[in-house]
């Protein structure tokens, strides 16, 4: 059955930005000078509230904001993945355990170089010197795997699922849905443990099914964030032939997949998008090159950035790519990467583009990443109250 059958519905990445009181709950927390109850009190509070606020703005398709995933700044660009750390077991800080150590890759034999050493930056070096705002800043300190790991999330997850679910009663939001780190991007971190690069990814599989398994379970979307598929080529250095890179993310792919195999299809979605800093992307891998493997992940809908101004002419791509029957596209029609308000003639614009490329049914409107963390607050909900107006307007005109 197609996703649409009376009009476009609308959703988004997942990261909304976190209240004052929620960073400030999150920080007393951490310190001990907040009780777990008072916390957890809060949390559910908050959950309610953004759930309640993303109705009011048209958004059907809605999630908990992601305030399960801890952020206690305002800007922080890390949290769709930072919160993994304290829900796996074996893994430790160690001194010697720099993120993502500089590695020298030959076309081939491909390894992740560093943020500060990605080609993008290199490019604009001064750039992303000068401006705080377009370096990736995400914590001070990445664990490593010293032994093997395990998942001891299973509260905090548990959390993530009863506020949403409670905040759907009444809500007269279409569904729910809860983010969930990919395998592929929870092995950035370091590894001391398992002998293959491989063996690593499908021990994060193996950890992160059971993340997996308590979304859906509850009858909950699961939405999978995996920027490493598409961001991982700028942080190659040099640039490897597209074929090499392909074949590079392919052990990926095959961990996420493995982890998939349980998970009920019509309940998954897969995040693909090219890092959410603030900066040039001039070395971002073309769309067309990664589609074919985006498509190939065990996902009902597809969620990938097509509304910054890198990437916003690849609606084409789908002109000559076929959407396999029972899946949806869920394309960014606003950007968080600039602080301009999208006009609701020009989602609708865009969302009439992939409508003509995909069919009406099949799409979804959103964003391009998370807004949590990237833009100020009151932008956000601009931004939201756009998107919902443009597929207001498209869907006037495609039902």
């Amino acid at each position: 059955m197609p996703i649409n059958t009376d009009r476009i519905l609308t959703t988004h990445v997942g990261s909304l930005p976190r209240t004052d009181r929620l960073r400030e709950a999150n920080a007393r927390r951490q310190a001990g000078d907040l009780s777990e109850a008072d916390f957890q009190q809060i949390l559910t509070e908050e959950v309610h509230a953004i759930v309640a606020q993303q109705v009011e703005l048209g958004i059907d398709i809605v999630n908990d904001g992601e305030y399960g995933h801890a952020m206690t700044n305002t800007v922080d660009y890390g949290a769709w993945w930072t919160y993994s750390f304290a829900r796996t077991g074996g893994l430790e800080l160690t001194e010697d355990n720099p993120a993502f150590e500089v590695v020298r890759s030959t076309p081939g034999d491909l390894r992740y170089t560093s943020f500060a050493d990605r080609r993008d930056r290199a490019a604009f070096l001064s750039a992303y010197d000068e401006v705080v705002d377009v370096d990736l800043k995400v914590v001070d300190a990445f664990p490593a795997a010293t032994s093997a790991i395990s998942y001891i999330g299973q509260e905090d997850v548990a959390s993530d699922v009863r506020n949403l679910t409670g905040a759907l009663k009444g809500s007269g939001a279409h569904s729910g849905f809860i983010a969930a780190l990919s395998p592929g991007s929870a092995a950035r971190v370091g590894n001391k443990h398992y002998a293959t690069d491989r063996d690593f990814l499908f021990a994060w599989a193996d950890v992160l099914k059971q993340e997996y398994k308590a979304i859906t379970d509850a009858g909950l979307t699961l939405q999978i964030d995996d920027p490493s598929i598409a961001e991982g080529w700028d942080q190659i250095n040099p640039e490897p032939s597209v074929s090499d890179y392909l074949a590079f993310i392919q052990d990926s792919v095959d961990a996420l997949n493995y982890a998939l195999e349980d998970i009920p299809t019509e309940l998954t979605r897969f995040h693909l998008c090219w890092g959410s800093w603030h900066g040039p992307h001039t070395t971002d891998l073309e769309f067309k090159h990664i589609a074919k493997t985006m498509l190939s992940i065990d996902a009902q809908g597809y969620t990938f950035e097509a509304a910054n101004v890198r990437h916003a002419h690849e609606w084409k791509v789908w002109e000559n790519l076929e959407l396999p029957e029972g899946k949806y596209i869920v394309p960014g029609v606003v950007s968080h990467s600039t602080n301009v308000v999208e006009h609701p003639e020009l989602v609708a614009q865009r969302i009439e583009q992939f409508a003509s490329v995909v069919g009406k049914e099949n799409v979804v409107a959103s964003t391009d990443c998370g807004l949590g963390g990237r833009i100020h607050p009151e932008i956000a909900v601009a931004k939201l109250a756009s998107l919902s107006q443009g597929a207001a307007l498209a869907s006037q005109r495609l039902f």
